[in-house]
C-alpha cells in the first residue's frame, strides 16, 4: 500500500530570522517541483501565519503552479488567484482539487498583474513570486506576459504591478513578493533591488529583507564547472521583501 502523504508539514515551526533555507522543499498535500521555477511552500506558509489570520483574503496575483493556493487553503484563508496564462490557471485548480475540512474560498482566474481590475480595497495580504524577467518563458507569446521581456521593459511593467498592488492591498496589511538578480554578460543586474525600490516608489514601506537560498538548482554540476572557468560565482540566494501599506 502508498504511503499517504500529509496534508500538513510534520514539525513546522516558524522561521525568526532574516535568513531562510529549505533544502527540503516540502511534498505535504499537492506539492511538488513540476512547476519550473515554483517556490517552497514553506515560504508562503511562513508569510501567510505571519501575516494574516484565518479567514483574509490572500492574493497571488502570479500564481503560476498553485503553491500558494494550496498553502491559503491549508491555513484556511480565503484566496484569489490570477495568472496571464490559462495552462497555470488550470494546473492551479488541479493543485487545489483535494478534500479538506475549510470554509474559506477559493479563486483562480485569468488576469493581468498589471491591471487587477476586478478587485477593489479588499486585499489582507499579497503573497507572490513574479517571474525574473526573461530568465524563464512561461509562455510562448502571451500578450502582456512578463517573462517575455528583458530587464527594461520588465520594470516597466513591474511598476504598474507595484501601483496595483498598492491599490487593492487595504492600509496596514502587506505585501510579500521574492525576486532575485540576474546575470547578463557576466556581470550580476539587480533586477531585485531595483523591484524594490518600485514598490517603494509605488507607497510602501519596506519592513523586511529576508535572504533566501537557493538549492536543487537545475544544471548545478554544469554551471559550477563554468563558475570557475569563467570567474564568476554562482547566484545561490533571493531575497523575499516584505512591504506595509
Amino acid at each position: 500500500m502508498a504511503k499517504q502523504i500529509p496534508l500538513q508539514p510534520e514539525n513546522f515551526e516558524l522561521e525568526t530570522n532574516t535568513v531562510w533555507a529549505f533544502p527540503n522543499r516540502g511534498k505535504w498535500a499537492t506539492h511538488d517541483a513540476k512547476y519550473r521555477g515554483n517556490w517552497s511552500p514553506y515560504i508562503p506558509r511562513n508569510i501567510i501565519l505571519r501575516y494574516s489570520k484565518e479567514n483574509d483574503v490572500v492574493l497571488d496575483q502570479f500564481v503560476g503552479g498553485g503553491t500558494t493556493a494550496v498553502e491559503a487553503k491549508l491555513t484556511h484563508r480565503n484566496f484569489v488567484g490570477i495568472d496571464i496564462n490559462p495552462s497555470a490557471i488550470e494546473i492551479a485548480k488541479n493543485k487545489c482539487d483535494f478534500n479538506f475540512d475549510t470554509n474559506a474560498t477559493t479563486l483562480l482566474t485569468i488576469g493581468d498583474a498589471r491591471n487587477l481590475n476586478l478587485i477593489d480595497n479588499s486585499i489582507d495580504l499579497i503573497c507572490t513570486h513574479p517571474p525574473y524577467c526573461d530568465i524563464i518563458h512561461y509562455s510562448d507569446g502571451i500578450s502582456g506576459d512578463l517573462s517575455l521581456l528583458k530587464i527594461k521593459p520588465f520594470l516597466n511593467e513591474m511598476s504598474k504591478v507595484a501601483d496595483e498592488c498598492y491599490r487593492v492591498l487595504k492600509r496596514g496589511k502587506y505585501c510579500a513578493i521574492l525576486m532575485g538578480d540576474i546575470r547578463k554578460k557576466g556581470m550580476v543586474q539587480s533586477l531585485a533591488f531595483e523591484t524594490m525600490r518600485l514598490f517603494e516608489l509605488s507607497g510602501f514601506k519596506l519592513k523586511e529583507i529576508i535572504i533566501k537560498e537557493q538549492h536543487n538548482c537545475r544544471a548545478t554540476g554544469f554551471w559550477k564547472t563554468n563558475s570557475v572557468k569563467y570567474n564568476f560565482l554562482l547566484l545561490a540566494h533571493e531575497y523575499l521583501f516584505v512591504f506595509k501599506k
